[in-house]
């Protein structure tokens, strides 16, 4: 095996680009299969090629270059090279090692809600080239049914995905009650913030930005044992408050609530279609999934970056971004006694008027 240039990286990457936007699995096989053939290192492949290239499909679908259908048929077709990848001769080859001569047993999962499988699936062709036995679970593993996995197959770690930042409570407890088996837990994906700054937070064994930085981290040492005694509620203090709490569960009446009173507060709401108003009342329903998840982390960071975000996807799709405001100022009014989630819509009002001020208000 042998490392590819950037050049040859990027020209693969290309051909698979190609192939996965047009729908095309014959094509997007063939192109990978073709560089193994040629020499390119299997690892390199996945984390120098696939991967970038199912990164560029998110950036795509961000910027409304691409369509939902476009970004699933992609994903789709990306998701059907890895698996044609893991049958090939030159990666076949490297999973003959004796039991024991394997660096041990771990289950790869996403967090309970997460369906995003993608990076999961690559650190487990990673790790399984690396030589590890790896339990690959797949997206949105109940916890409970990990931790009956955990019992029943003795793996020694833990590896969690989430991409979804939302997903984060979940991922808490899920750490929790992975480490409360004595499995030490390594975390991965956007979820978890810059630098790993959530993985922290929850009381995770270790983090990596990557599969490669994960497979290397498993190969310099093994994770600490952790900690028994640990018990969720001292990561988080702060939900004490019940903020958190109650936020999740008025969710529903939250969303229902604001989207009527934006009837009177947002004029143009009237013209819209069904399917525009599902839409509105889903971006409503994120915003409270957001509040909520910033309470529990109590990180003014995490709403003011979401609404940072999807000031920029309405804009790319042609939607006044300042249309967010009057829904944040509705939802302050519902939360007049909980000081965290006011101050957290303030932040978020802001940052939504730095990114796409109204343009009525300019002068």
């Amino acid at each position: 095996m042998t490392a590819g240039s950037h050049a040859e990286l990027d020209a693969w990457a290309e051909k698979l680009w190609e192939a996965a936007l047009a729908g095309d699995e014959y094509a997007a096989v063939d192109a990978a299969l073709g560089a193994l053939d040629g020499g390119l290192d299997p690892e390199e492949l996945l984390l120098d090629v696939l991967a970038p290239v199912q990164a560029r499909v998110g950036r795509e679908w961000a910027a409304n270059r691409i369509s939902v259908a476009q970004e699933h048929t992609a994903t789709a077709v990306n998701e059907r090279v890895v698996a044609a990848l893991a049958h090939h001769p030159n990666v076949r080859g490297r999973h003959g090692a004796p039991a024991g001569e394997r660096p041990g047993r771990i289950a790869v999962a996403c967090i309970d809600g997460e369906w995003h499988a993608f990076p999961a699936r690559i650190l487990s062709e990673v790790l399984r080239l690396r030589g590890w036995q790896v339990d690959y679970l797949g997206a949105q593993v109940p916890t409970q049914h990990l931790i009956s996995h955990l019992h029943r197959t003795g793996a020694e770690v833990v590896a969690l995905s989430s991409s979804i930042a939302t997903r984060l409570p979940a991922a808490h407890a899920a750490i929790t009650a992975c480490q409360a088996t004595g499995t030490p837990v390594l975390v991965g994906g956007a979820a978890f913030g810059p630098e790993g700054r959530y993985a922290r937070l929850l009381g995770a064994d270790a983090w990596a930005p990557d599969a490669r930085a994960a497979a290397d981290r498993l190969a310099r040492s093994p994770l600490p044992a952790p900690v028994l005694t640990h018990q969720a509620i001292d990561d988080l203090p702060h939900l004490s408050d019940q903020e958190y709490t109650y936020v999740t569960r008025a969710a529903p009446q939250l969303v229902r609530y604001t989207m009527n009173d934006l009837r009177h507060r947002f004029p143009a709401l009237a013209g819209y279609t069904d399917q525009q108003l599902l839409r509105t009342a889903e971006d409503i329903a994120h915003i409270v999934d957001f509040l909520a998840t910033a309470l529990y982390l109590d990180d003014a960071d995490l709403f003011t970056w979401f609404l940072g975000w999807t000031a920029g996807i309405l804009t790319a799709r042609d939607v006044p971004a300042h249309s967010l405001l009057p829904a944040l100022d509705l939802l302050a009014g519902r939360l007049t006694d909980f000081p965290r989630a006011r101050d957290l819509l303030a932040r978020g009002r802001d940052a939504v008027q730095q990114a796409a001020p109204d343009p009525g208000k300019q002068a």
